[in-house]
């Protein structure tokens, strides 16, 4: 991008400057909507969801066969949804501001098969895939019982089939267990921050893996080749998947299944703010969009990222989506949330979002690390670098977003408010490398 359009940007929104120089910011949305509103416009709907959710329903019998540590929910795929009292406290302490309301994480950090938030919409787009082919083969049916693809007969159909994928980590991993348990040849492209211990996982599960020096877009770049030199092979794109988008939106409705299992309210006077870490912005994007279906305008969801990787950050702030990068404002992508480290963010997911998200803020790594050691002090629980992005959301919207709060009339409702923090990832990291991000975040910690 021409630099006489870099600096016009930045004299137009003057967060750009503070983003540059790799500020921590918060930023409030000015294009965010009334649900009715925003919900005209939009290309998905409820309906949409709510065909996945069926969708997820009908493999359910597969998952309790081919996936035993399903089988305790019958073969849903669902994470925990917990109180997390202690580190609240912990928040309070160290960044002295008070948090009204209720803290709570959804561990999808903890879903079986792939530990992330990408075992949502990954694993339902290859679901969907391998659907369509067996129908189309007049080898399933719709009410068929779905264990059956557990048969040799199907891993033999699907292995004349490939599918493709461009990933930092977690979505490889997601795409490549499930395609390779159904039987498809799978390759997954992977950027040079993807960690070893998840291309090693990877190849043990006989996935093919290639590695790039670059980052991300290069790895969807290839992915994407892959599958234009093979008619059998269908790429999975992350950019721009309405299916990837539609697997992650289904979270809404299990997360208000918890809420009402444990009592708690959603209305006008007890609001419920969600922290999504975001990268390209599909996971984020799906949850906050059928979080919006369920909730309308008493949900308000925002999403974090690293302080190097803002990409939708600024694809939001300049209106411009995935027409600019953060390289393109001298930002180096560089971090050690890994899963967060995007140059350029979804147009899709940017457009779509726009009118339903209520803001985003940028996150250092340092601050990622300190969390992270804490959240296992405090609570026992252990997440990834990336995980923890959300985890002062809560803080930053009370402490900068005072006039969000009172423009939605919400300031005297705060007391009533649920604060759900989104753990992405996670449970898969081994011990040894969990014990330096540990160490990492003490040393950061007694540094200060």
């Amino acid at each position: 991008m021409e630099s006489i359009t870099i600096s016009r940007l930045q004299q137009e929104h003057p967060i750009i400057g503070r983003i540059t120089m790799l500020d921590e910011v918060f930023w409030v949305n000015p294009k965010l909507e009334h649900f009715e509103k925003g919900n005209s416009n939009s290309k998905l709907t409820k309906a949409d969801i709510v065909d996945a959710e069926n969708r997820l329903i009908r493999f359910a019998p597969y998952f309790v066969k081919a996936f035993p540590e399903t089988a305790k929910l019958n073969g849903i795929i669902e994470s925990p949804l917990v109180e997390i009292d202690s580190m609240k406290h912990y928040l309070e302490r160290t960044y002295e501001q008070e948090l009204l309301g209720n803290l709570l994480l959804k561990c999808d950090s903890h879903l079986p098969i792939s530990g992330s938030i990408k075992a949502r919409g990954g694993i339902y787009e290859v679901l969907k895939h391998a659907e369509h082919l067996a129908l189309e083969n007049n080898l399933l049916t719709l009410d068929s019982d779905y264990s059956i693809l557990e048969d040799e007969a199907f891993q033999k159909f699907f292995s004349k089939f490939s599918i493709a994928v461009g990933s930092t980590g977690n979505l490889g991993l997601s795409i490549g267990i499930i395609s390779a348990k159904l039987g498809f040849n799978v390759t997954v492209h992977m950027s040079a921050d993807a960690k070893e211990w998840k291309k090693e996982l990877l190849r043990s599960k006989g996935v093919s893996v290639i590695e790039y020096k670059e980052d991300y877009s290069k790895a969807v770049e290839e992915g994407r080749k892959q599958a234009e030199r093979d008619p059998n092979c269908y790429f999975i794109d992350d950019e721009n998947s309405k299916d990837l988008f539609l697997g992650y939106a289904v979270a809404a409705s299990r997360l208000k299944s918890q809420l009402d299992e444990k009592r708690i309210r959603v209305d006008e006077d007890h609001p419920l703010f969600v922290y999504l870490p975001c990268g390209v912005g599909g996971g984020p994007g799906g949850v906050a969009f059928g979080l919006k279906q369920l909730f309308k305008d008493n949900v308000h969801c925002f999403f974090a990222e690293p302080t190097h990787s803002p990409c939708m950050l600024l694809g939001l702030v300049t209106g411009l989506h995935d027409r600019v990068s953060v390289q393109d404002f001298g930002i180096d992508n560089r971090t050690a949330a890994d899963g967060l480290a995007v140059g350029r963010p979804s147009g899709f997911v940017g457009k779509t979002i726009e009118p339903f998200l209520s803001g985003s803020y940028t996150i250092s790594d340092s601050q990622m690390y300190k969390m992270l050691s804490a959240l296992i002090d405090e609570e026992l629980i252990r997440l990834e670098p990336s995980a923890l992005a959300g985890m002062i959301g809560p803080v930053n919207l009370l402490k900068e977003g005072s006039t969000y709060l009172q423009n939605m009339g919400l300031k005297d409702k705060m007391k009533n408010a649920t604060h759900i923090v989104w753990a992405t990832g996670g449970s898969m990291v081994p011990q040894e490398e969990m014990n330096r991000f540990y160490n990492k975040g003490r040393e950061l910690t007694l540094e200060n």
